[in-house]
């Protein structure tokens, strides 16, 4: 097994890989921002390395600093987690030229599946289904983009090659105004990603945002761990998630499980990965894979009973999957709540010290956070805090064991986003299950 394995990240994830190595008997090293100093996976690593001041930029980001202190520590991996460089195939390709295992896929594949258009034509050719678009970017001939708009049906959506994370993208709903969109959005994705590629899709109105869990090990073998519903969003960005989607036909489900898995043969993918699809009218569209391992991974786990993490470090060290598909035997409802240091109301984040800390606990209760009472969150970073996932033999227990360990957790000091979490849990639509992705906007704007 890999001997020793560095954590380029921060906060829970980092924590949770760390626990992982643990139990597998593989020394950590905690690379960390001077602001980090006292997180707790940083005091339970075997070695920590600062790295850079506060600025993600000059820290977390900054590939020389984290090779160095690789090298100097003796690591032979590194995980990349989610976030930061976890998707960036440069740091990947300067990870394994300096002769360490990057705990991930291959730099080609990541590059592959980055490039949204290379990805949809990857896709396409491996039998997984996308949406109606101009398979391929768009080119500055104005009557083939205004055709393949009219074949395609309005609305359709602007989509910037290089984007993601809700980026890049621009609704059209009349013709009229298509070329000045593509225009504006080429721009501004210049701009924004160094890409200015734009492609064009059918823009779907009511979808779902449901998600397939993969895994990998680049031999031939590949396995899912079921499917997740991450449709409650604001702005793009995931509030709750649950495992497995409400009211999926058990036919649909079985046939994009083959296909993610197919897929992840056929493009030679390796480690862990996600599937993500806009789904509406029992039919299931491709979006992006995530090439890393996703924040809401722990529903996934708590429905299967699989570690995702070990896994990962498992694939890593060259091994074939410790599964195959027929092992994995899935239980039960999995809830998760993101925990986020920020104004209920506003959403303005919300750093400073916790004065005053109590977990949930219980059966079914879950929490993932690096949080300790006297901790100070800092600004620099992402603003979640916590992940909070609870599982039930069936989706209303895991509701009412979330509701209860919302009602129980206590963080005082800084304001945070559980009187939100405590409204959605106990919000009609929600509970009926599966609302489009505009549902939580609309009710907030209510």
């Amino acid at each position: 097994m890999l001997e020793k394995v560095l954590i380029a990240n921060r906060g829970e994830i980092a924590l949770r890989i760390l626990r992982a190595c643990k139990e597998m008997g593989i020394k950590t090293v905690a690379v960390h921002s001077k602001a980090d100093e006292n997180l707790m996976h940083v005091r339970l690593a075997d070695e920590t390395v600062c790295i850079g001041p506060n600025n993600a930029t000059d820290s977390y980001l900054n590939i020389p600093a984290i090779i160095s202190a690789a090298e100097v520590t003796d690591s032979v991996a590194i995980h990349p987690g989610y976030g930061f460089l976890a998707e960036n195939a440069d740091f990947a390709e300067q990870v394994e030229r300096s002769g360490f295992t990057f705990i991930g896929p291959s730099p080609e594949v990541i590059r592959l599946m980055g490039d949204k258009v290379s990805a949809i034509k990857a896709m396409k050719k491996s039998g997984v289904p996308t949406v109606p678009g101009s398979d391929g970017p768009l080119t500055d001939d104005h009557e083939r983009t205004l055709k393949i708009a009219r074949n395609i049906g309005y609305p359709v959506i602007i989509k910037a090659s290089g984007g993601g994370g809700g980026r890049g993208m621009r609704a059209v709903h009349r013709e009229q105004g298509l070329l000045n969109a593509i225009s504006v959005t080429r721009t501004e994705a210049g701009a924004a990603f160094n890409n200015d590629v734009v492609y064009l899709e059918k823009f779907l109105e009511t979808p779902r945002h449901v998600e397939v869990q993969v895994l990998s090990d680049g031999q031939g073998n590949a396995i899912h761990l079921g499917d997740r519903d991450c449709s409650l969003q604001r702005r793009h960005q995931k509030v709750i998630e649950e495992a497995p989607a409400p009211g999926i036909p058990e036919e649909a489900r079985q046939r994009i499980y083959k296909a993610c898995t197919d897929a992840c043969i056929e493009i030679g993918y390796r480690g862990a990965g996600t599937f993500e699809f806009l789904y509406q009218e029992g039919e299931f569209y491709f979006i992006e894979m995530n090439t890393r391992v996703q924040v809401e991974h722990p529903v996934s786990e708590e429905i299967s009973g699989f570690d995702i993490i070990k896994e990962q470090l498992r694939i890593a060290n060259g091994e074939t999957l410790s599964v195959t598909q027929d092992d994995i035997k899935f239980n039960g409802h999995a809830i998760e709540c993101r925990i986020n240091a920020e104004d209920p109301k506003t959403f303005m984040p919300s750093p400073g010290k916790l004065t005053q800390l109590h977990m949930p606990g219980g059966n079914g209760v879950r929490v993932d956070s690096h949080l300790y009472q006297g901790y100070s969150v800092p600004p620099f970073y992402d603003s979640m805090i916590a992940k909070l996932i609870t599982w039930g033999p069936d989706r209303e227990t895991a509701l009412t064991r979330m509701r209860n360990a919302l009602d129980e957790l206590v963080i005082e000091g800084i304001r945070t986003n559980t009187p939100l979490h405590q409204e959605l849990v106990r919000d009609t639509g929600f509970i009926e299950g599966g609302v489009n992705i505009h549902y939580l906007t609309k009710k907030l704007e209510g």
